[in-house]
């Protein structure tokens, strides 16, 4: 599976969140490739330069562990500024949860934090009219579980976004931007039930805020998601040809 594209993964995540090297290794199993194959870089500490993203070949995002991209902070100018010059030089980009959230508000779109919408475990999408037509999406079929976990909900795509995806809760789950390469989704297809339920034991509260079980409960109703699993691999087929 390619064995020569070089990954960048951009990271927003304090240095002893044990989630850090979690993320490297679910994304090596859903890209079928080593772990080293895909480098790292902190958004806290440094944005990328263009001589940097010109030694990659794809940046990937993923979640943030205490970092929401509603709520701000110091570090989200740095983020926001990564954000846009990914899109600027249309760097081939495929963003999940955090980075999903963050290319919406860097491009002008609106996030915010709804409890009331919050999702967490497997999820059931539906594809739009477009995400149906779409190449990397469109195998997935009309209706597809993911795995998801987000209190932030992006109210408002920015322009030039066109929505793939939809839950009953939440209209915006999946984009891609026109023109450019770049997807990004709410959810997270770098994650199986095994590795979701690492996060899940990592962060209880989590679920007990948002589904209102204790996670023993919970864990029975996570279930495998082999629909996305072939997400990835299908973008880098499309963004490498």
């Amino acid at each position: 599976m390619h064995a020569k594209v070089r990954y960048l993964l951009l990271q927003v995540r304090n240095p002893d969140d044990p989630m850090r090297e979690h993320e490297v290794r679910c994304f090596a199993r859903a890209l079928r490739c080593p772990e080293p194959q895909i480098a790292v870089m902190d958004l806290l500490r440094h944005c990328p330069t263009l001589r940097e993203l010109d030694k990659v070949d794809i940046v990937l995002l993923g979640g943030s562990g205490d970092y929401s991209v509603a709520t701000g902070g110091p570090w989200l100018d740095l983020a926001m500024e990564a954000m846009r010059e990914l899109a600027d030089f249309s760097k081939p980009t495929f963003a999940s949860c955090w980075g999903f959230q963050a290319m919406v508000r860097a491009l002008g779109g609106v996030v915010v934090t709804d409890l009331h919408r919050a999702e967490v475990g497997t999820h059931t999408m539906h594809l739009t009219p477009e995400g149906a037509a779409d190449p990397i999406f469109g195998p997935l079929g009309e209706r597809f579980p993911v795995q998801i976990g987000h209190q932030d909900i992006v109210d408002r795509l920015p322009d030039g976004a066109v929505l793939l995806a939809s839950t009953d809760r939440v209209k915006n789950q999946a984009f891609r931007l026109e023109g450019k390469p770049i997807y990004a989704t709410q959810f997270h297809p770098e994650l199986n039930r095994s590795c979701l339920l690492d996060r899940l034991y990592r962060y209880p509260e989590y679920v007990e805020k948002i589904a209102g079980l204790p996670l023993a409960e919970f864990i029975a109703t996570c279930k495998e998601t082999p629909e996305t699993d072939m997400l990835l691999e299908r973008f880098v087929e499309l963004v490498m040809s």
